[in-house]
């Protein structure tokens, strides 16, 4: 530890957050469940080349229940999620290395039930009477030039049978508990699922075979999400009909709100197996909400509607799950990184049962986020949280003001949260602040506010970083000449627009980030290769609009120096978005770093993976403030940089 009497410049503070620490702790925790008494979950290992594992806790006892080499991802609309599954005590799973499914009862390997090839599955639910699971199931291998997406029928025996087609995408399939009826969500191009989608019920014969198959809810205009049974058999789910995602149920025919608020009791649908609410009776539902960006806890009684708050200490919640008297949920907040609890409602005592980061350090080194809105262009309101540098062993001098990283989130349809992340205090602990930006376009603020980005794709969501940063440095906050920007996949859209078209931000970073929006749409998977025509426009128009808004066809605007990092796996954003923008820096004499990584794809898993792209970010901001140790070895090298040969 450093005497605490240390002067040192902002941006260039010893810390003892090591980028090591980052990777150490990036466990990313998710696919809750609970099986009577044993709760189960997914955790990520960052140190086994970010191989996904499902965990129990049974007693006072955790055990892993699919040890290596077993990866438990689906590759489902490339996203995944949904991946496993746990019924009586039997685990059902996808494993990422063959697609494949696997079964395993308790205390027994994992078998396979799937045969090899070019299915991929996600999101299934256990049919016992009919001994088979009901699955999404994705070909790859039926031609053309996407794959086939269904509801299918996966026997224990290995057999599968096609329940539902036609439509470009399906998910949440959902049995009665009767078994007698089936439930299901689905959409088409080109609108993707928190847009419009459409909710469907069907009766199952006594073979399991679908028919009178009817549309329930749902449609062009109206994004549905998670559709649960309640324990007597009836039908819930969240809609967004009201500008809000929120709670409905089908009952005699007829949609009735089960409780109205300005607030999102759902998600966008971007992964599988995604939960915000679940059943304690028929009487009360346990719920998460969001509002203002901000989750909250509460018991819901479905004959009167009343909402009751739950005590908590989380700030963001999701995974929640509830069997009986208890809880299972992902939770965080701004002191807390993200860990499973399970809460039990009758004594309302918690039980932390894993850690998404093991090892913190003390609270000196930790910002604590502040929630600000301000005023962006057209006189939106924006939304962000704002970390302040923190570090208790260095005094920055006086008259000084910090550098400034601006963060802006992917999707672009996603949601910056407060949870605490050492990612970002590996900046902040090193005297950077930190905005982590809502721009419009965002979920967690209302229909009205995801649809401020209809179109505008490259303008709100630049806009907002750009109106935040100028709101910082005006509240003397920030240095107005030391303001940096960064993204990932979309963010990296957002970042490379913000240094194109303006020319607040001083310097870049972009992982994996969107450069050419007509390449993007050539290049992209099924399940986003439309999503252009929401964000900015459908086609004729949007070639037009493709040419202005895209930095690779500006790059004599781009004079501010930027380091890339791209995963050569990558099939969402594939990595000639990145070299391409890297070649153009490159001849035309901007400073610039790339950095490839094999055996990553979108989003990196590895730990070395995160220790060299942090180290390496590092490294560039310093050198382009001149905040850079003389002779310090350079982990990436930067060309066109000044002073160099």
């Amino acid at each position: 530890m450093t005497s605490p009497e240390q002067t040192a410049p902002f941006g260039a503070w010893p810390s003892p957050i090591s980028a090591s620490m980052v990777a150490a702790g990036a466990a990313p925790l998710s696919q809750v469940a609970l099986d009577g008494a044993d709760c189960y979950w997914l955790v990520g290992r960052a140190s086994e080349a970010g191989r996904t594992t499902l965990m129990r806790q049974r007693g006072g006892t955790v055990t892993e229940i699919t040890p290596a080499p077993f990866n438990v991802r689906s590759r489902v609309h490339e996203y995944g999620g949904g991946a496993s599954l746990v019924a009586n005590g039997v685990a059902y799973f996808s494993h990422f290395a063959d697609n494949r499914l696997y079964m395993a009862a308790d205390g027994e390997a994992p078998v396979a039930l799937t045969a090899a090839g070019a299915n991929r599955y996600a999101d299934f639910v256990v049919d016992s009477a009919r001994a088979r699971l009901v699955s999404v199931r994705e070909d790859h291998g039926a031609g053309g030039a996407y794959p086939v997406n269904t509801l299918c029928a996966v026997g224990f025996d290995g057999s599968e049978t096609v329940l539902v087609q036609g439509a470009d995408f399906y998910a949440a399939p959902r049995l009665s508990p009767d078994g007698r009826s089936l439930a299901w969500l689905s959409w088409d191009h080109p609108r993707m699922p928190w847009q419009g989608t459409e909710l469907w019920l069907a009766d199952l014969d006594e073979t399991g075979a679908v028919s009178n198959a009817r549309l329930v809810a749902g449609g062009p205009e109206e994004s549905i999400c998670q559709p649960e049974w309640s324990p007597a058999g009836v039908l819930h789910f969240v809609s967004d009909r009201s500008g809000w995602w929120n709670l409905y149920r089908l009952a005699g025919g007829a949609v009735q709100p089960l409780c109205k608020r300005t607030a999102e009791f759902g998600g966008p649908h971007w992964s599988f197996g995604a939960s915000m609410y679940a059943f304690r009776s028929d009487a009360e539902i346990i719920c998460t909400f969001i509002e203002n960006g901000v989750s909250r806890l509460a018991r819901l009684a479905t004959g009167s509607g009343k909402l009751e708050p739950i005590a908590n200490t989380y700030q963001e919640i999701r995974e929640l799950r509830v069997s009986g008297d208890t809880i299972a949920l992902l939770g965080g907040a701004p002191a807390i990184p993200l860990e499973l609890a399970r809460i039990d409602l009758a004594s309302g005592l918690r039980d932390v049962l894993a850690h998404s980061i093991t090892e913190l350090p003390p609270a000196g080194y930790l910002s604590v986020p502040e929630s600000i809105s301000y005023t962006s262009t057209g006189g939106r309101t924006a939304h962000a949280f704002y970390y302040p540098p923190c570090n208790a062993d260095v005094h920055p001098g006086t008259g000084s003001k910090p550098p400034l990283i601006v963060i802006g989130h992917g999707g672009p349809t996603g949601m910056a949260t407060s949870t605490l992340k050492l990612a970002t205090q590996y900046w902040t602990s090193r005297g950077f602040a930190v905005l982590d930006v809502n721009y419009g376009g965002s979920t967690g603020f209302g229909r009205d506010y995801r649809d401020s980005l209809k179109g505008q794709w490259g303008i709100v969501d630049v806009e907002d970083c750009v109106c935040g940063a100028r709101y910082l440095a005006m509240r003397g906050l920030a240095d107005p000449e030391r303001l940096v920007i960064r993204g990932s996949s979309a963010g990296g859209l957002t970042t490379l627009c913000a240094l194109t078209f303006h020319d607040v931000f001083k310097a870049g970073a972009s992982y994996y980030g969107v450069s050419d929006l007509a390449g993007l749409d050539a290049d992209s998977h099924k399940f986003e290769s439309h999503y252009n025509e929401y964000l900015i426009a459908p086609k004729p128009e949007s070639d037009a609009l493709y040419l202005l808004r895209s930095p690779i066809n500006h790059t004599a605007q781009l004079k501010r120096p930027m380091i890339f990092f791209q995963g050569l796996d990558d099939k969402v954003v594939p990595p000639q978005q990145s070299s391409m923008m890297v070649d153009a820096l490159r001849a035309s004499g901007v400073p610039v770093a790339y950095m490839t990584l094999e055996g990553e794809g979108h989003g990196f898993r590895k730990a070395d993976s995160i220790v060299r792209t942090l180290e390496a970010e590092l490294y560039f901001y310093q050198r382009i403030f001149g905040l850079a140790a003389p002779g310090a070895p350079a982990p990436v090298e930067i060309e066109n940089m000044p002073g160099t040969e």
